[in-house]
């Protein structure tokens, strides 16, 4: 078989000297100019309006943000007179100067939809002295008057020293707090639906109140409550005087302590939680699964009317007080009684006298 390749290669020299036109350059390829701008700038996509100069009042829908610190000497900062507004702090405080308290940093005084509050700060002058707090700046952080606003959300917003509230929306119409923190104030902390991710210290009275908590922590002074809710999962409540860590109708791996001779965790359901109180009862509920309840005066570790799985210690009192059934539960005291129960079974006590109606399973 004769090789075909070197007549190939000539055929292809002889059609490349026959136009030697396609081996000549082609021109300058200059590079193309800058790229013209293919995204839209924020205000493209949403129109924002500034504001710099207090008190405000925003009359008009649309998205707001702040360009500045922001200070009144008495009254409201800002008040949202109008539905589907989005009002971003954008970082900035806003504060008063008033020597008595008054007004609101953000005040909501119609039946307000649609209302987004972003990213700031509200800062009064109010301090806590044994707990009795007084002095100047706001009455309220984020408020509302008339009737409950609807559909609002803040978010990333701090509040401190307050005389009264902090964050207060009230519930049953979509009202979401997320990311706050809530310093020094003497009435209620954040009031709302849904909580989550939110932080209350030093409050007079509920750190907070409403739906649902998830991932916040209370600390309160006095007879007031760290929690009061309907759902609380992973919270954390204290309480430093004669009343409530943590109130929830159902409570799902929450902490709740007393100091003083108040409840450390209340509850309808609790599951794996925890409460201790000072001399108060640590836990008690109505049904209790896999919990620990300490006190450590003559209150109970746990009062319940079932408990299974549990712990309760008391110092003097009755460690483990159950009305109905108590499955596979320890309990203990150092002076008193370590369970009282209607029906034991699997159950332990380490110290203390038992109280036991009926006994399965167990000496």
């Amino acid at each position: 078989m004769k090789n075909k390749f070197p007549s190939f290669v000539a055929t292809m020299i002889l059609t490349l000297g026959l136009h030697p036109s396609s081996l000549h350059a082609q021109g300058a390829l200059m590079p193309p100019g800058a790229p013209a701008p293919t995204m839209k700038s924020l205000d493209q996509i949403e129109a924002r309006t500034p504001l710099s100069a207090a008190p405000i009042t925003i009359t008009k829908p649309g998205s707001y943000y702040l360009t500045t610190n922001i200070t009144v000497s008495s009254g409201n900062a800002i008040t949202i007179n109008a539905n589907q507004v989005t009002l971003n702090l954008n970082g900035f405080t806003v504060s008063s100067t008033a020597q008595s308290a008054t007004g609101a940093g953000i005040l909501l005084p119609v039946t307000n939809i649609d209302i987004t509050i972003l990213n700031g700060h509200i800062n009064g002058s109010v301090t806590n002295n044994g707990g009795v707090f007084s002095g100047g700046g706001f009455v309220n952080g984020i408020m509302y008057t008339n009737a409950m606003p609807i559909n609002v959300h803040v978010s990333d917003v701090s509040v401190s020293g307050c005389l009264s509230n902090g964050i207060y929306l009230n519930t049953a119409n979509s009202t979401v707090v997320e990311f706050c923190m809530v310093k020094t104030v003497g009435n209620f902390g954040i009031y709302a639906d849904n909580m989550s991710h939110c932080t209350v210290k030093e409050c007079g009275n509920t750190g907070f109140n409403g739906g649902i908590a998830t991932d916040c922590r209370a600390d309160t002074v006095g007879s007031g409550y760290g929690f009061n809710v309907f759902l609380a999962h992973n919270c954390m409540g204290m309480n430093s005087g004669n009343g409530v860590g943590l109130s929830a109708a159902t409570a799902n791996n929450c902490y709740g302590a007393n100091t003083g001779n108040g409840w450390g965790l209340l509850s309808t359901t609790a599951n794996d939680c925890q409460g201790t109180s000072g001399t108060g009862t640590g836990l008690a509920v109505a049904i209790a699964n896999n919990c620990n309840g300490q006190s450590g005066g003559t209150g109970a570790g746990i009062s319940a009317t079932t408990a299974n799985n549990c712990t309760g210690s008391s110092y003097s009192g009755t460690g483990l007080l159950i009305s109905g059934i108590a499955m596979g539960c320890y309990g203990s005291s150092s002076s008193g009684t370590g369970i009282v129960a209607k029906v034991a079974n699997s159950c332990f006590v380490n110290s203390g006298a038992t109280n036991i109606t009926f006994k399965y399973n167990m000496p």
